[in-house]
């Protein structure tokens, strides 16, 4: 059976070779709960502009019977985790029903449809073993993003990666490039091998995507359970040890993508230098550029701040800022019970809760903690958001010490439900938005982007997109960083110093004692984070670079890993 699919509009010049997307994870539009954090969100900005810009895209993902998780609060307000059923009655069924093999059994898969008009994105299929005709174990492949049991993980990337690529098949749509938006989908390059049965046929079509130099983002998995479980396609081991160039028993998926695939890019440019130190030494991997994340500029940017921007018109811009931050209190008021002050300066650190972004740096000298909020005479309030990964307990112990931090101080607070339609609120809202991640553990990162967008000014450490942005004390605030190469403890007591001196000598001075300096920096950062940080540019850069990289690199010999220095 096939469903009856024509890419519903016409391609502008220069977007006419057909792109299938692969990602895990899609964070398009608060009624579509299909993700967890910042990968997410890059990729519905990457859908959106597709569809503004009319590139002939086609993205594939899971329908998430559950979501990621729904974040709660127990009794004492520290948080808990909820997996509750999404229906959505905008996703058209496509009736599909086909099979893929996971551990040597059949498993039904269909798959649902999005159509560009609901979001205004690329089309994006969404792919279900959550059907009748499977037991419960396969049903359950399509339950949890990010499921903790492995053999559900692999399973997750199996129905990704062949379950995908089967799908072009059936809606009798073959695309010229696919597109490893990080590595959950590798199965497809196997899938792809298994066909051509040839190398060279493999990497003429496989472009990968690497987000994140993290070790969770970058796994590494027993050949022989991946063998037993289908993900090579049925490929013999000693073919996959051959072209995967595997000589112990232990896959790794990050290595391996960029093996099998003919060109790979980074997302920043200081990104691009950490992908060369982790890898370029391996022997057989692809070429590598950057391309620096961005978020959608229609989706994310207040237009009526730019509106007033435009019109240099500063006592609207100050207004719309207002309203904003009367908004974000109002939620603040009725998670937390607290009544902020639209006058005070209000810092938001709201992200993913990762140990290396530092939710709790702040909280590293409480001496000196204490000092900032109890100041009455120039006042901070703060306000925490984030959702650590259901199983991540180191995370959600932080994020349980902030809630307890948080009933002893009437202008601190931290808020459950982080996904979207928050962040958004979130953005609007903050006078600072703060980011401290160690040094060159963030790939890229892009909340201080859509921040920048609402009138939020950026206060960071130095990695990831921020130094293509920043210019310090101008549109942003940048915290010297620490020595890299101290041990974690060494580093955040240097960096909390730096933050501390940073907020007392220059960000809260500013904000209360040179009021047009400030608005000054509101406006440089409103202004320099477009165009450039627009994924419209980003977008656009995946079909001159990454593409387009195989006839950039045709003559390229199989070697070590090589910079294509003129892409980034």
């Amino acid at each position: 059976m096939k469903f009856a699919f024509n890419h519903p509009y016409s391609f502008a010049a220069g977007y006419d070779k057909s792109v299938a997307y692969f990602c895990m994870e899609y964070a398009i539009h608060q009624p579509l709960k299909l993700y967890a954090g910042g990968l997410g969100f890059l990729a519905g900005s990457h859908l959106r502009s597709a569809f503004e810009l009319r590139q002939n895209m086609v993205a594939v993902g899971i329908l998430w019977k559950y979501g990621y998780y729904d974040q709660v609060r127990k009794s004492d307000q520290t948080m808990d985790v909820l997996f509750e059923e999404k229906v959505y009655g905008f996703l058209k069924p496509t009736d599909l029903k086909f099979t893929i093999q996971v551990s040597g059994h059949d498993v039904w898969v269909t798959a649902f449809y999005l159509p560009p008009e609901i979001f205004h994105t690329a089309p994006l299929f969404l792919l279900s073993t959550d059907l009748p005709e499977n037991d419960y174990l396969a049903r359950t492949i399509s339950h949890k993003l990010y499921d903790p049991n492995p053999e559900t993980k692999i399973a997750a990337a199996i129905l990704l990666g062949c379950g995908g690529a089967r799908l072009m098949d059936h809606i009798d749509w073959q695309p010229a490039i696919y597109h490893l938006n990080e590595s959950h989908a590798l199965p497809l390059a196997f899938y792809l091998y298994d066909r051509y049965k040839s190398m060279e046929e493999v990497k003429k079509r496989l472009v990968f995507t690497n987000h994140t130099p993290e070790e969770g983002g970058n796994p590494k998995t027993n050949i022989s359970l991946l063998d037993k479980l289908g993900f090579f396609s049925g490929i013999p081991l000693t073919e996959v040890r051959a072209i995967t160039q595997i000589g112990d028993d232990s896959l790794d998926h990050t290595l391996t993508a960029l093996r099998l695939s003919g060109a790979a890019n980074g997302v920043s440019k200081l990104h691009l230098q950490t992908l060369q130190n982790m890898w370029g030494k391996y022997e057989g991997i692809c070429p590598l550029i950057s391309i620096t994340n961005a978020q959608n500029f229609t989706y994310w940017a207040d237009q009526d701040m730019y509106n007033a921007l435009s019109k240099n018109d500063d006592k609207a811009l100050q207004s719309r800022k207002a309203a904003g931050k009367e908004r974000l209190f109002e939620i603040v008021a009725d998670q937390n019970g607290e009544m902020y002050d639209m006058s005070i300066l209000t810092l938001v650190f709201a992200k993913r809760f990762a140990g290396f972004k530092r939710a709790d740096l702040l909280l590293q000298d409480m001496e000196r903690f204490e000092r900032l909020v109890n100041n009455k005479d120039r006042p901070l309030q703060i306000i925490w958001a984030g959702k650590p990964h259901p199983m991540d307990y180191a995370a959600i112990g932080i994020f349980d010490k902030i809630v307890h931090l948080c009933k002893r101080y009437s202008n601190c607070s931290i808020l459950v439900g982080y996904e979207l339609a928050l962040s958004k609120w979130a953005k609007q809202g903050a006078d600072i938005w703060l980011n401290n991640p160690r040094l060159t553990h963030e790939a890229s990162g892009t909340s201080g982007m859509t921040a920048a967008m609402n009138g939020a000014v950026n206060i960071s450490s130095p990695d990831g997109w921020f130094p293509e942005f920043a210019r310090d004390k101008i549109n942003s605030f940048v915290i010297p960083p620490a020595d890299p190469t101290l041990q974690d403890h060494q580093q955040d007591e240097e960096d909390a110093n730096s933050l501390y001196d940073l907020l007392e000598k220059e960000v809260i001075p500013m904000y209360y004692d040179y009021p047009s300096r400030w608005l000054s920096m509101i406006r440089n950062s409103m202004q320099d984070v477009i165009p450039y940080f627009g994924s419209n540019r980003m977008a656009a850069e995946y079909y001159e670079k990454l593409y387009a990289a195989k006839e950039q690199t045709e003559a390229v010999p199989d070697g070590k890993a090589q910079v294509i220095e003129n892409a980034s």
